[in-house]
């Protein structure tokens, strides 16, 4: 114990040094500070810097290469207009939402991320509740986006087979396959590996970078480019809509999903040094370079599609190697393109485990969850939530199993990450709301919006409020019962299953972050 006598603990008793000057895990002063107040033990490694958590981030959200892997639901409902003008809304948009949580994580800088916010942000008679809730929400909603871009970059790897070998009849299990292989190779960089991730990300995030010219020289150079007025101007209603306004939002996902989960250095704070400090600039930086490499890629991208219908029906199940190989007229040249984009889906699944994990890991440190002890439990030596790798890793493969079966159940399953989060979103922005309006005191931060604070916060309320209704919406207005989007149900489904396990059983072990939040 320090001369001071400052000493936190977790709920097991053991004691947290605030002046220790022993082996800290690489945190700061400020780390400590933090960790203090909100009450935990400082367990894993702060091996990130600015840098590496940037470009964890990056690597993560990938913006420009998802941009491309999920243009067709833009291109269908709304056309290059559609996708190009919603894109950049969605960008202003997001830019609104991280400038808001780059504040709260600033005040409150832990893996547990919303769930943690809600919990110290809410009114104290309704934060108990509303907490767990959301807690569920980022859980499941990051397990099932784990699920999803392992499974994305297992089906482009299937793309690049058709693309070479065109007698190739690409199979389900075969993507199943390779989806399991892809989250294997997540979970050894997340274990193996783990203490040389932050190196990793540095070097992954100039591939990033470099890839972004390479493609997009390449597509200006060699590709036929359409007239400037219709790329920009016209809109189409491919879903069937009857109405370019409507079917232009529905297609509102392809400039959603490529933006999503900027949160995502947020779970990795407590391995993040200066964290209060560095997680903000982290944040918003990622937004403003991530949107920008996008949305430059998506215009190009509209200039180079040619004729949408073989671009959209394209046997890669990719438009994006469609167009390379149009451009290049070569399959191998068109490979040597692909192979980056598949790259930086493999390892941004690599960094959706990490995040995936530590949100589970903390949230079981909270007595949130069945077996809360064993997926919090940190093995000696390992710094890092071992046993929440793993779950993570048989979560995406035995979701990946439903691909044998059918590949529109498992898009529905996994769509509940953007729901998920979304609603997290929401409601640990509509507490900040709360607070500002009834002029509630705020935590100190090193960070802050200042009096631009309730503006910014009700536009990215409302903001997310459209978005998150409009991802429900399915492709079509009269959709066959493959084409619909079951993510309503599973969502509500969802709901009500946490909903019962906390009246049962987690209401008697769960108090919330806030009660083990303590003064400095």
């Amino acid at each position: 114990m320090s001369s001071d006598g400052k000493e936190a603990h977790r709920d097991d008793g053991v004691a947290i040094d605030l002046d220790d000057d022993g082996d800290n895990k690489g945190g700061n002063a400020a780390d400590r500070a933090d960790m203090y107040r909100m009450g935990k033990m400082q367990e894993l490694r702060r091996n990130f810097r600015f840098l590496s958590i940037f470009g964890f981030s990056m690597i993560l959200m990938a913006s420009w290469e998802f941009s491309l892997s999920v243009a067709t639901i833009g291109l269908v409902n709304g056309g290059t207009a559609g996708l190009i003008w919603m894109f950049f809304i969605c960008w202003m948009g997001f830019l609104l939402v991280n400038t808001t949580m780059a504040e709260m994580a600033s005040m409150a800088p832990t893996s547990g991320g919303q769930y943690h916010w809600v919990s110290e942000f809410a009114p104290p008679q309704y934060q108990k509740f509303i907490s767990y809730l959301m807690g569920w929400m980022c859980v499941l909603g990051w397990q099932t986006s784990c699920a999803s871009s392992s499974f994305i970059a297992g089906t482009q790897i299937q793309g690049l087979v058709v693309l070479n070998y065109p007698d190739y009849v690409p199979k389900p299990w075969h993507g199943t396959l390779l989806t399991v292989a892809v989250a294997a190779f997540s979970v050894f960089f997340n274990t193996v590996l783990a203490r040389k991730l932050p190196l990793i990300e540095a070097l992954i995030l100039v591939i990033h970078i470099f890839a972004f010219f390479g493609i997009l020289v390449t597509l200006w150079v060699l590709s036929p480019t359409a007239d400037a007025r219709a790329v920009f101007t016209n809109f189409s209603d491919g879903g069937g809509w009857g109405s370019l306004g409507g079917s232009t939002l529905v297609g509102v996902l392809a400039g959603i999903l490529p933006l999503l989960g900027a949160d995502a250095a947020v779970h990795m704070s407590e391995e993040l040094r200066d964290a209060s400090r560095t997680l903000p600039r982290s944040m918003i930086s990622t937004t403003i370079f991530n949107g920008a490499l996008g949305w430059i890629m998506v215009i190009t991208f509209a200039f180079c599609i040619g004729n949408l219908e073989d671009v959209t029906t394209s046997p890669t199940g990719y438009p994006f190697m469609q167009v390379f190989y149009n451009t290049t007229k070569s399959a191998s040249s068109a490979t040597a393109m692909s192979v980056f984009i598949v790259a930086m889906s493999v390892f941004s699944n690599l960094t959706m485990v990490a995040t995936a994990s530590r949100q589970l890991f903390a949230f079981a440190r909270d007595h949130a969850l069945p077996f809360s002890s064993w997926f919090s439990n940190i093995r000696a030596g390992w710094d890092v939530p071992f046993n929440a790798i793993l779950t993570t890793f048989l979560l995406s493969t035995l979701l990946s199993l439903i691909n044998i079966g059918s590949a529109v159940a498992l898009n529905s399953i996994t769509s509940l990450a953007t729901s998920s989060l979304l609603s997290s979103y929401i409601v640990s922005t509509g507490c900040m709301i709360w607070r500002r309006w009834t002029k509630s005191q705020l935590l100190q931060s090193k960070f802050s919006l200042g009096r631009w604070g309730l503006v910014v916060n009700i536009a990215s309320e409302a903001f997310l409020v459209v978005i998150f209704v409009l991802a429900f919406m399915p492709g079509n207005p009269n959709p066959t019962p493959p084409q619909m989007n079951w993510n309503i149900v599973i969502y509500g489904g969802v709901i009500l299953l946490s909903l019962a396990y906390y009246f049962f059983h987690g209401s008697q072990r769960y108090k919330g972050p806030v009660a083990y939040v303590r003064s400095l």
